[in-house]
């Protein structure tokens, strides 16, 4: 049977109807998506307002101290990249992210603008990262490096900590379950912020291939490549 190489595109257009649909708001265009994030990065940081926010809106779901929750698939969050952050946060708001339960949250007055996503996320960046995430049954580790080491570190870097600007984000310290379950929305045309390539890689991997590089990252452990830069409020973050 031939293939429609107009499927991928006709997928992402669907999605993006229903979405719409769903939270009866309009998508906003990428450009205005990254002016937003840029606007967010260069604002001050009110780190104690990140934090009060983030236990009043994010704690109940992520847990008090941002690990996440590896039987429910909620990621940690706890020492994520700050761009990252941002743009994730941008991405939920303004429906580049595919998620109705981050819709709700993320629509709050609180969470809605520029300023709350500088204080959360410059908060999350601060914690410490999750010490013992949930890891796979060990079996595929020597093929998931190899796999990861390849074809992933010239972006995740070799020590799994996402790239110098920060927006790939860091893929240690995470949850194996949820490392599986995103390379497979992502795989799936799933998660519309994700660049196509990724997309079409991740579809190649089967499950054997998709689970060894889970565990593996799962598993990262030492010392990561110093990121911090100061900020223009005198804070730090990577």
């Amino acid at each position: 049977m031939a293939t429609d190489s107009r499927m991928p595109v006709l997928r992402l257009v669907a999605a993006s109807a229903l979405l719409a649909a769903l939270v009866g708001t309009a998508f906003a265009s990428p450009e205005s998506v990254d002016e937003k994030v840029r606007n967010a990065l260069q604002l001050d940081q009110n780190t104690e307002r990140g934090a009060a926010l983030y236990a009043n809106h994010c704690a109940e779901c992520h847990g008090q101290r941002a690990l996440g929750s590896a039987s429910r698939v909620i990621p940690a969050l706890a020492g994520q990249r700050r761009a990252y952050l941002v743009k994730q946060l941008a991405d939920f708001s303004e429906l580049e992210r595919a998620s109705r339960q981050m819709h709700v949250v993320v629509a709050k007055p609180e969470l809605a603008d520029e300023q709350a996503w500088a204080d959360l996320s410059g908060f999350l960046n601060s914690l410490p990262r999750a010490s013992f995430p949930q890891t796979g049954d060990g079996r595929g580790l020597e093929l998931g490096e190899a796999i990861f080491q390849d074809q992933c570190a010239s972006c995740h870097q070799e020590d799994g900590r996402g790239d110098d600007d920060g927006f790939i984000p860091s893929v240690r310290d995470q949850h194996y379950s949820y490392l599986v379950r995103q390379m497979r929305t992502i795989a799936s045309w799933h998660r519309l912020n994700v660049e196509p390539d990724l997309v079409r890689y991740l579809d190649s991997l089967d499950t054997e291939e998709a689970t060894a590089v889970a565990d593996y990252l799962s598993r990262m452990r030492g010392p990561i490549q110093d990121h911090d830069r100061m900020n223009s409020d005198g804070t730090t973050n990577n």
